[in-house]
């Protein structure tokens, strides 16, 4: 959704100051556990690059990877989880613990970067320092929560907050002690942020139905994706030899990337695929990624289809740009999805796209134009949406290159990141003529 460039006009002009955006994410490559990782670290590429903006994430620390390091401009500080006596005794414990780690962090980098030294550094003009600090909070999701509170009270500073998704549409309720405890974080952090940014207008929908959020707080950044690093020499024989792993030459690949839980709703793919296999035998399904997928792999015993699936388990990225680039269609059948970022790389990729009428993807997924939208939950329709571009590849392959032109204009992260520096800005104009 485009925004108009008014506070880049209004408020202080290009190279007066420089921003600085605190970023705090439980998760962050070569962590990765859901689509959060992807986002900061290819949001946070971007920011970077933009003129008179620094970048920090404070993040989980990963096995192998450096407690600080600085990638393509943006500053990684890897913590660890505080230990606790005894261990901890559940996954919000170790939140809770990892979230005091990256407070400390945090509080290291603001205090120097609130030393008038250190401060004077950072303007052209050291003797016009302004009135309040040109830095930003920005909090991803309810597990940086915590820590992202404190160092707002702490600092007076601005907090934005982008929600991902929400336990209410995770769940489809709140049915549990755990799912209220996790929905009352998410309204606690809305409730802090100055702005609030989604990642579409249904789940500007959802944050104003299920967390009460005021519509004229949230702020509509779609997602986006690297298409660059589809972009890479993958000669015919090599592409061959590298689908022989996962089929056979006379075979169709229809591939999925996800978690196994439910919300992504790969066991509704795997219903489908007799069907479609009655109609087009020579049909192949690649599950792609780890996590827990034995009522898959069941699902797929039982329907007598084991032979014609193959799971991957977890798979590095170097296989799974190539196994976008010659699938025949990626099918993405959630029952829940605020975006759709695994579509977008498909897209990218060229690679036909089949999915669900869910959430966000129908603004992803434009049907019969970059690719096929199915009804949610519905093995019948993703039946016959996976059919429809099966048997008419060359629309199939039409409108996979209408979906990469809209990457190329409307998802890319350079727009993305500059929209983004857009609600800084706002949010900072705000500030300064604030009284907190």
């Amino acid at each position: 959704m485009p925004m108009q460039n008014i506070y880049c006009n209004q408020f202080c002009p290009e190279g007066s100051f420089v921003l600085r955006i605190l970023m705090l994410s439980w998760e962050y490559p070569p962590r990765i556990v859901g689509g959060i990782a992807r986002h900061v670290e290819e949001l946070a590429w971007e920011l970077a690059a933009l003129p008179d903006t620094e970048v920090h994430v404070v993040t989980c620390e990963f096995e192998g990877a450096p407690a600080e390091e600085t990638v393509r401009g943006v500053h990684i500080h890897r913590v660890a989880p505080y230990t606790a006596p005894g261990g901890y005794t559940d996954f919000f414990h170790w939140v809770h613990r990892l979230n005091d780690a990256m407070r400390d962090r945090a509080h290291e980098l603001i205090k120097a970067w609130l030393a008038p030294a250190a401060r004077g550094k950072n303007l052209k003009n050291p003797k016009k320092l302004p009135e309040k600090q040109t830095i930003v909070l920005h909090a991803h999701d309810w597990l940086a929560h915590f820590a992202a509170a404190e160092l707002k009270h702490t600092y007076k500073l601005p907090l934005i907050a982008t929600i991902h998704a929400t336990e209410f549409g995770r769940n489809n309720g709140i049915h549990s002690p755990i799912s209220r405890y996790i929905d009352q974080i998410e309204r606690e952090l809305i409730t802090e942020a100055w702005r609030v940014i989604v990642c579409s207008e249904f789940m500007r929908g959802e944050v104003e139905y299920a967390l009460q959020t005021p519509r004229d707080k949230v702020d509509i950044v779609y997602n986006g994706v690297h298409w660059q690093k589809f972009d890479f020499p993958f000669p015919p024989e090599e592409a061959a030899a590298f689908r022989s792993a996962y089929a056979s030459p006379h075979e169709k690949i229809v591939m999925f990337v996800g978690r196994g839980v439910r919300e992504k709703g790969c066991q509704v793919l795997i219903d489908a695929m007799p069907r479609v296999r009655a109609v087009y035998p020579n049909v192949k399904l690649v599950i792609a990624g780890g996590g827990y997928r034995q009522h898959l792999m069941e699902q797929a015993r039982a329907l007598g289809i084991w032979e014609q699936t193959y799971f991957t388990g977890f798979i590095p990225d170097e296989k799974l740009l190539r196994l976008y680039r010659i699938a025949d269609a990626a099918c993405f059948p959630s029952l829940y999805e605020p975006f759709g970022i695994v579509a977008l790389e498909a897209m990218a990729a060229k690679c036909p796209v089949v999915v669900s009428d869910a959430g966000g993807l129908k603004e992803v997924v434009e049907h019969n134009v970059t690719g096929i939208t199915t009804w949610i939950n519905n093995p019948d329709s993703l039946a016959w949406g996976l059919l429809h571009s099966l048997l008419n590849p060359g629309h199939a392959h039409e409108m996979a290159e209408t979906a990469f032109e809209r990457v190329e204009t409307l998802f890319n992260w350079a727009r993305i990141a500059a929209q983004t520096r857009e609600v800084y800005l706002r949010v900072i104009q705000e500030y300064r003529n604030s009284n907190w």
